[in-house]
């Protein structure tokens, strides 16, 4: 009766919170939509009615197409950028309908675009400014203890242990952790404080008379038995019932669920980046690239002189590469060698005091100058600046026998400098060991890929990267 009484509680409240969320997005649609009209031509009233029953039709195309974008569902735990880019979408749509019925009704001459302008962007920053400062005040007191969601979990291995570890990390995503269940009776290292239960009726009792409003199954997707148990002793009851798979052994990367056709899939061995996350990387390669070839182009040049007086033969060194997804691209250096014969399909990497190298060639590869002519396949779209170097195709097919998961670098586009190479990895890989290393930190750098990381790296390179004694 009690837990009733709670889950029409919380139901009520969601019911209520939501009329909330509507109202004042009401008022501050057309609150903004009555301050820009008066900063510039007075009150909409004394403008006549055609404006006010514009800003009346944008009320209501907005209580009815916002709450399709989700954006007055519950967002607790979810990232508050995502919601701002909801409600940002969904506010583009709503002024977009607008703009269709003004020019159906052949009006668009009696309404003031800029009014409708400075409205549509002042509005889409108070809608989504709203939002996160609510979000704040609510974080706010989620640290302070209020305003929780009690959550019930079950699980029997260290997958359980570290979605408690995470819950208790973040007590602002308004979820607090307070009974485990563990059919197997092994759960430790639970912080102190929380249930801990080995029979299944027991644990059950609990969840409805603590008013449980969570219930996580944190479990390897082999468990389909105990998944289906749980969904059916609680298909009555207004719980929140939430898979949370342990698929850390299955997977390549973590594990992201993506939608497929329209259907719910988990990444096992995919590029970890999102769609979204590759176009920001591409548009920062473009104009970093640009920026330098164009602020370089006299040291471009000098370079290219020098290197056709050191000895005979092309300004450029060009070598098939492998480049994102397997695809093979020919990457472009600064000759640094004078040209010989080289064996087919053998690829003889340069040592210390390499009779092949030049005195030019070797202040640029000292210098890594020698990389600059890469900037070109960055502006091609077949490089990155920042990510795994690529090799030569010969070192793929040898290391891709030798390394577990040496092929996966190739999940994004490889780059001109990378975390490895920051990190010390760079020059000659004469034992398996430093390629092994240099993979490890590849890999690394795709699972934690940010373009503040990005940006890290470069500037890591142009403070310590450009000269290093394993350059030669």
């Amino acid at each position: 009766m009690q837990a009733d009484i709670l889950q029409r509680g919380v139901t009520v409240r969601n019911d209520l919170n939501g009329v909330v969320a509507r109202l004042a997005d009401v008022a501050t649609i057309a609150g903004i939509a009555e301050l820009t009209a008066q900063s510039r031509f007075g009150s909409l009233l004394t403008q006549g009615t055609l404006d006010a029953l514009f800003v009346a039709f944008s009320i209501a195309c907005a209580l009815a197409l916002m709450p399709a974008f989700g954006v007055y569902r519950s967002w607790r735990g979810r990232p508050t950028i995502q919601l701002v880019k909801r409600v940002l979408l969904a506010w583009t749509c709503v002024q977009a309908c607008c703009v269709l019925l003004i020019f159906s009704l052949h009006y668009a001459s009696d309404v003031s675009r800029q009014w409708f302008g400075c409205w549509t962007v002042a509005g889409a920053a108070a809608l989504a400014g709203t939002r996160m400062v609510a979000y704040t005040i609510l974080s706010r007191l989620r640290h302070a203890g209020l305003n929780q969601r009690l959550v019930a979990l079950v699980g029997e291995n260290a997958h359980c242990q570290d979605v408690l570890r995470r819950i208790d990390a973040v007590p602002g995503s308004g979820f607090r952790s307070a009974a485990v269940f563990d059919s197997r009776g092994r759960a430790h290292g639970t912080p102190p404080g929380l249930r801990v239960f080995a029979e299944f009726d027991a644990f059950v009792d609990y969840v409805r008379k603590a008013g449980i409003q969570e219930l996580w199954l944190a479990l390897p997707l082999s468990e389909q038995a105990t998944i289906l148990r749980f969904l059916d002793t609680f298909r009555d009851e207004l719980i929140n019932i939430r898979l949370v798979p342990d698929v850390r052994g299955m997977t390549l990367f973590e594990g992201g669920l993506v939608e497929l056709a329209g259907s719910p899939a988990i990444n096992l061995a995919a590029s970890p980046l999102s769609p979204a996350a590759l176009a920001q990387k591409a548009l920062f390669d473009r104009v970093f690239a640009c920026g330098v070839l164009l602020a370089l182009a006299p040291l471009f040049a000098a370079i290219a002189v020098a290197v056709k007086c050191s000895s005979p033969g092309p300004v450029f060194f060009r070598q098939k590469r492998k480049g994102a997804d397997g695809r093979v691209f020919r990457i472009y250096k600064f000759r640094s060698m004078r040209v010989h014969q080289q064996t087919q399909g053998v690829v003889q990497q340069a040592t210390r005091s390499d009779p092949r190298i030049t005195r030019v060639g070797a202040f640029l590869r000292r210098t890594s100058l020698d990389e600059l002519p890469q900037f070109i396949n960055v502006l091609r779209g077949e490089m990155s600046v920042v990510g795994p170097r690529p090799h030569a195709i010969e070192h793929d097919e040898l290391y891709g026998k030798l390394i577990d998961r040496y092929i996966h670098r190739y999940r994004i586009k490889p780059g001109i400098t990378g975390w490895a190479q920051v990190n010390g990895y760079r020059g000659e890989t004469d034992r398996i060991e430093k390629m092994q290393r240099r993979v490890e930190y590849d890999l690394y750098y795709l699972c934690n890929w940010s373009l503040v990381l990005d940006m890290r790296i470069v500037a890591a390179t142009v403070v310590k990267g450009f000269i290093h004694r394993n350059a030669y």
